[in-house]
């Protein structure tokens, strides 16, 4: 029996390092920090998924796309938000763009991507506080987080996009996880982990052992990366709010009002797939002296 436990002892470890050896032969460099990240897709298979995905969620929307041929009612104020959301969408892909040939006149390992996404933007009426962008540079905002982004008094009007510098912060933030392919990171990091397990469960023999390779997995890998994801994405996000003069004083109030959401309830940080709403905010202070002399230099003087 101890012969046997010590087999599958081996042959663990052997699968194990087989993993790992795996996990760091498909490293790339992030490009706009200097983290590595874990790739085993291409940027064309994710951008394929981006779009996919994009084109099924708008047909299941459908009249719920605002002032699009499927929406009946395409009245003012949603005509006000598409325009508003696709003005500060192509600000922010010019300034992705410029950004990404400086880091490459500076000789960063970076392969630019903005230029060659599709782009598209579009407003979905819900009162989801949410905002996306997938692989190939398909954005979606909901009408809910407009409110959160303009007035914050529970209803949602035009008003709410008159000041449209913090909508610019939350743009510019999921723009950056599809610059970075952190969804490609994701689902690379998903597939591996997934290998992991049937390999310690197929040398265990023990369901129970597959299982608990997976909740480690989840807890001591995934979630710390989706956090770290999150937090690259708000720093290449105010990164691109500046150079297209959108005010980055914005920032840490609106990570403010998203902590008040859902009366303030949050799980603790670390059984979470961002960092606490707190966290953010106090880490946009943090940068925000370097991001004011930024826009500065780039757009003048801040009022």
């Amino acid at each position: 029996m101890f012969d046997g436990l010590k087999g599958r002892g081996l042959l663990i470890l052997i699968g194990l390092i087989g993993l790992a050896v795996y996990w760091f032969s498909n490293q790339a460099s992030v490009g706009y920090t200097d983290r590595k990240q874990v790739l085993t897709t291409s940027i064309e298979q994710e951008n394929k998924l981006g779009e996919q995905a994009y084109v099924q969620l708008l047909a299941e929307a459908g009249g719920d796309v605002a002032c699009s041929r499927a929406d009946n009612a395409c009245t003012t104020a949603n005509r006000v938000f598409v325009d508003t959301v696709r003005r500060i969408g192509n600000d922010l892909r010019i300034a992705a763009i410029s950004y990404e040939e400086e880091l490459l006149q500076q000789g960063y390992d970076i392969e630019p991507k903005a230029r060659g996404f599709e782009w598209q933007f579009n407003v979905i009426k819900s009162s989801q506080p949410n905002a996306f962008c997938l692989p190939g540079g398909y954005v979606a905002v909901y009408t809910g987080i407009l409110d959160v982004t303009g007035n914050f008094d529970g209803t949602v009007t035009a008003d709410d996009v008159s000041d449209p510098a913090m909508l610019a912060v939350v743009m510019g933030h999921e723009i950056a996880h599809a610059l970075a392919r952190h969804g490609g990171e994701r689902m690379s990091q998903g597939r591996i982990m997934q290998i992991g397990q049937l390999v310690v469960g197929a040398a265990s023999g023990d369901g129970r052992v597959m299982r608990a390779f997976g909740l480690a997995a989840q807890t001591g890998v995934l979630l710390p990366f989706s956090r770290q994801h999150e937090s690259e994405a708000d720093r290449i996000g105010l990164e691109l709010l500046v150079r297209a003069c959108y005010d980055p004083r914005q920032a840490p109030e609106l990570w403010e009002r998203m902590g008040e959401l859902g009366g303030g309830q949050a799980p603790p940080e670390f059984m979470s797939t961002h960092p606490a709403s707190a966290r953010r905010a106090e880490n946009f202070r943090k940068w925000m002296p370097a991001a004011i002399a930024a826009y500065e230099q780039n757009c003048g003087p801040l009022k």
